[in-house]
């Protein structure tokens, strides 16, 4: 059973996903688990505070299908598809959209060490993607570029699923943004 802590982490990361930062506030937390808004506040005193959790758990489970993409059994081209195989998962999920990359969209909007923190998630993904290009064979000099080439290409496709109006579960192979985007952009860099 999850805590409380849990299904407000869980229940913020939804809507912050699908509404942004600026558009939930902890009155629809607490609507969708029936809990007090103090009963937030315990947990989470400022709204910073909850959006600095949340970054905190991202970077975790990032991290943790890194070392599964990694494990696999696949090269270097591989896990670049797979690595984008995170991203249209996240889009399967609702909708969805990586949730630094809304945080990047509210950036001008966010307290400095969620900003700080946002910025941090996207280091962790630039040096993973640079590592696994270099590994495939691009030059160190050029990898970190084509690394901020490959996250922006799969952050711009979520925003394209989402224009497309693509619910859960519903995307044709030949509209699935995400995977296209990643199979051209992989395909032009290696």
């Amino acid at each position: 059973m999850a805590t409380t802590v849990e299904r407000i982490l869980d229940s913020a990361q939804a809507l912050v996903q699908v509404r942004g930062y600026n558009g939930f506030s902890y009155a629809d937390i607490s609507a969708e688990l029936s809990i007090t808004k103090p009963s937030i506040h315990h947990h989470f005193p400022t709204k910073a505070a909850l959006a600095e959790a949340l970054i905190a758990r991202y970077r975790e489970q990032f991290a943790a299908a890194l070392v599964e993409v990694d494990d696999s059994t696949g090269g270097a081209r591989q896990r670049l598809v797979d690595y984008a195989g995170l991203y249209a998962a996240t889009f399967a999920r609702g909708g969805r959209i990586c949730l630094c990359g809304v945080f990047a969209v509210d950036a001008e909007s966010l307290p400095a060490p969620v900003r700080q923190a946002t910025d941090a998630f996207f280091d962790d993904q630039r040096r993973w993607v640079a590592g696994v290009l270099i590994e495939a064979g691009v030059p160190a000099s050029k990898a970190g570029a084509a690394a901020e080439a490959y996250l922006a290409a799969l952050e711009g496709a979520l925003l394209l699923s989402r224009a497309h109006g693509q619910p859960e579960g519903t995307a044709e192979p030949d509209r699935d943004v995400v995977r296209s985007v990643a199979a051209t952009l992989v395909d032009a860099l290696l």
